[in-house]
């Protein structure tokens, strides 16, 4: 016997689905069994900024290398970051 789930009500905006989800259970009006894993590749992963000191140097250095690439130098630094992970993994 399957069971019967409550109709999902609609909401005025986002605030007020959030409120109602963080109070009920989502178990009483969906089944998840019946669930899918999904990706969303168009989404683009959460930063967080750092703070990172380092030789005035060495940040010019990179900002140097970022100009040859067009790219900025943040960026290029979480490329080489990247490239180095990848390495090690």
């Amino acid at each position: 016997m399957s069971k019967r789930y409550k109709k999902t009500p609609e909401f005025k905006d986002k605030a007020a689905e959030r409120a109602f989800w963080e109070s009920h259970d989502s178990s009483e009006y969906m089944d998840w069994h019946q669930a899918r894993k999904v990706t969303f590749a168009k989404l683009k992963p959460s930063t967080k900024p750092i703070s990172l000191r380092m030789p005035e140097s060495m940040l010019e250095r990179i900002k140097v290398e970022a100009n040859k690439r067009d790219v900025p130098y943040q960026s290029l630094i979480k490329i080489w970051l990247s490239e180095q992970l990848d390495k090690a993994a």
